[in-house]
């Protein structure tokens, strides 16, 4: 167990400290997930339609929810994928089972994405 010297020094980090550890963090995911940038692609592509089809406030802010939705779902599953790696460097069935529920924690989050997506523009292009 760390002492607490340690412990007190995590808990007191600075403000400027926290959002540049934040930052940092933002870049480990863009340098580690390789599927971000579809991501980011789609959500691109997305708001091209949203601005193409002229949408509503509240459909915009159901788009931004989404977006947001799928992007920190890849967050978390990078975090996760990192400390698995991290505390179970061999195979180990858990350590697989946990990596897979959260890919499948962003899967459902994209269906729920595409769904809204769904929602708001089929009618527009029908």
């Amino acid at each position: 167990m760390d002492s607490k010297t340690e412990q007190n020094a995590w808990r007191k980090v600075k403000y400027k400290e926290k959002f540049l550890n934040a930052f940092r963090g933002m870049y480990v995911v863009y340098k580690t997930t390789r599927h971000l940038y579809i991501h980011i692609l789609s959500a691109l592509a997305v708001i091209f339609l949203g601005f193409y089809f002229k949408i509503s406030g509240i459909e915009w802010a159901l788009l931004v929810f989404a977006i947001g939705f799928v992007i920190v779902s890849e967050v978390f599953n990078t975090a996760i994928e990192i400390d698995i790696d991290l505390t179970s460097p061999e195979y180990h069935p858990f350590a697989r089972d946990t990596k897979d529920v959260a890919a499948a924690a962003v899967l459902l989050s994209v269906f729920t994405a595409v769904l809204i997506g769904f929602i708001i523009f089929l009618p527009k292009i029908l």
